[in-house]
């Protein structure tokens, strides 16, 4: 099984939000010589890739993800010289860059918009997808996912254009012949420059049929993803990875079954919504269930087979970060930020770490709307006002599921602005960076980032890790997961207490060795173990029982 392995396979990928990454010019706004900067950091923490949120031109409606145009580098973040060299720098290193491929919809400062928005007659018209009013109203009720309709209506021409996002980012119509090929001549351009592949945004949307109100999972969708592949990255050892929020295990299968011929891998979200009050919004909030994380997580695990490929994470630049979610940002901040890392790192499938989350950053709660830069908590904060929530407990969802959450600059340093700049950084700083920063991580042997570091050595030193067998551990306390991997007669232990709350584990088998564990006491080799708050190791088990 270990020669059948792809890079991507044993690969350890982490996230960069540029803009929150590194300042180098002092413009307050990180850039890619920053990023280059800070390669020898990633090194040393042992990740195979980056995968890198937008850097092409934008206007910036949406942090980069509203492209008008795909083959130029916005200013703010360099050039495309800089870009190359990052590519070079990073490759130097064994690092490839993934690029975040933006294709369900562009800018409507795109070229193809521009001239779209002349007429019908337009030959760009048909790039994107409009309809006529009915009833002098909007075509349907789609939603857009920043609040509001999803038809904006164009006085010119007397039609509507969709947009499952800002007003400022129409879908693309992937019906269009012309539209697929130039978005393939695109990628081609950037595999030309050497990234090790793709991150595709909300790419199960460009399937949609918004006649008939389908937007997820369209019926052309695999057909697209085929055509793609034969067209683009199907020649190259490449990693793709989609943003697939309606996926089910057996859809998952259609994507990454390599028989396929589509995708690498999917993010699944259907763990990130368990803390979400069913047949509501996102930021209408409920506890998290720990039975519920693990059946859902478990399911994952085994229901893909060797068919599908998982990829792993807590954190992105779209979610509040984890330590602060599903952890404790307070007294057991390292405890709990520790536990996450070997709960999931030790999983089968592809992990992915959010720039930050190596060393433990929170959350960053705010007390007015004024603080906060995201489109999509400014509009729902306006909708939810017009319905009559109050501020504070608008204030309330925001700071628990806001996307500022993620993005506020990298904590480098304990100087100025955690080190990110020196001029005025354009989100706020988290005020912890004083005590969460890289430099006391680094500084000190038992901290979160060296965690990190030990779960990328494990992953890329054992086939187990990629390969295992996955066996939940069912007779448990509801706070305590713990799973079984096991390959060709070696088998592991993990184990987490998943709360604030001593617990206790019966430890059937034989310890034979323990390969990581975020306390610094030495564990009993059998029987009943006292698990203190947060606590979680991985261990070697001998093969047989006392």
């Amino acid at each position: 099984m270990e020669q059948q392995t792809k890079w991507w396979q044993k690969a350890v990928v982490y996230q960069i939000y540029p803009r929150s990454f590194q300042d180098s010019n002092g413009d307050g706004v990180g850039d890619l010589l920053g990023i280059i900067g800070r390669l020898d950091y990633l090194q040393l923490l042992g990740i195979t890739a980056i995968w890198l949120s937008p850097v092409y031109q934008s206007p910036n409606d949406d942090n980069g993800y509203d492209i008008s145009d795909y083959e130029a580098i916005m200013e703010e973040f360099g050039t495309m010289e800089e870009m190359e060299c990052l590519i070079v720098e990073a490759d130097k290193r064994n690092i490839k860059i993934i690029m975040d491929l933006v294709v369900n919809h562009t800018s409507d400062e795109h070229k193809w918009f521009i001239e779209a928005k002349k007429g019908k007659e337009n030959p760009y018209r048909d790039y994107y997808i409009w309809c006529d009013p009915v009833n002098g109203d909007v075509p349907n009720e789609i939603s857009s996912t920043f609040s509001g309709s999803a038809w904006e209506f164009d006085a010119t021409s007397g039609q509507y254009f969709l947009h499952l996002f800002s007003k400022k980012q129409p879908d693309l119509n992937w019906a269009n012949t012309n539209v697929r090929q130039e978005i393939y001549n695109m990628m081609n351009f950037w595999l030309e420059k050497g990234v090790g592949g793709f991150r595709m945004d909300v790419i199960d949307l460009i399937g949609k049929l918004p006649d008939q109100g389908l937007t997820g999972n369209g019926p052309l969708l695999h057909q697209y993803l085929q055509e793609m592949h034969q067209a683009t990255f199907g020649s190259h050892d490449v990693m793709t990875v989609g943003e697939t929020w309606g996926a089910t295990p057996e859809i998952a299968k259609q994507y990454s079954d390599p028989a396929r011929k589509e995708l690498s891998m999917v993010f699944q979200f259907e763990h990130i919504g368990l803390d979400q009050q069913e047949g509501k919004e996102k930021w209408d909030i409920k506890p998290l269930s720990i039975g519920a994380l693990k059946r859902v997580l478990s399911k994952w695990q085994t229901a893909l087979g060797n068919q599908g490929w998982n990829s792993l994470f807590w954190n992105n630049h779209d979610l509040p970060r984890i330590v602060s979610r599903w952890g404790n940002d307070q007294e057991y901040r390292v405890e709990s930020a520790k536990m996450l890392a070997i709960l999931l790192h030790l999983m089968k499938g592809t992990p992915y770490i959010y720039q930050g989350e190596e060393i433990g950053m929170t959350n960053c709660p705010v007390t007015s709307i004024e603080e906060i830069r995201d489109i999509e908590s400014i509009n729902m904060y306006q909708e939810r006002l017009s319905k009559g929530y109050r501020k504070e407990a608008i204030i309330q969802s925001i700071n628990a599921k806001g996307r500022d959450n993620s993005r506020t600059p990298m904590q480098w340093d304990d100087t100025e602005c955690a080190g990110f700049t020196t001029g005025t950084p354009w989100l706020h700083v988290n005020p912890n960076y004083h005590e969460i920063n890289v430099k006391e991580s680094l500084a000190d042997p038992q901290s979160i980032f060296y965690t990190y570091q030990k779960l990328i050595e494990l992953r890329k030193e054992h086939a187990l890790v990629i390969w295992g067998e996955y066996q939940l551990i069912e007779d448990t306390a509801e706070e305590v997961f713990a799973y079984y991997r096991e390959l060709a007669g070696e088998k592991w232990l993990v184990v987490a207490n998943f709360s604030e709350t001593n617990q206790t584990f019966l430890l059937r088998d034989v310890m034979d060795k323990v390969l990581i564990h975020n306390y610094q006491t030495d564990l009993p080799d059998t029987g009943e173990l006292g698990l203190r708050p947060y606590e979680a190791f991985a261990a070697k088990i001998k093969s047989e029982r006392r």
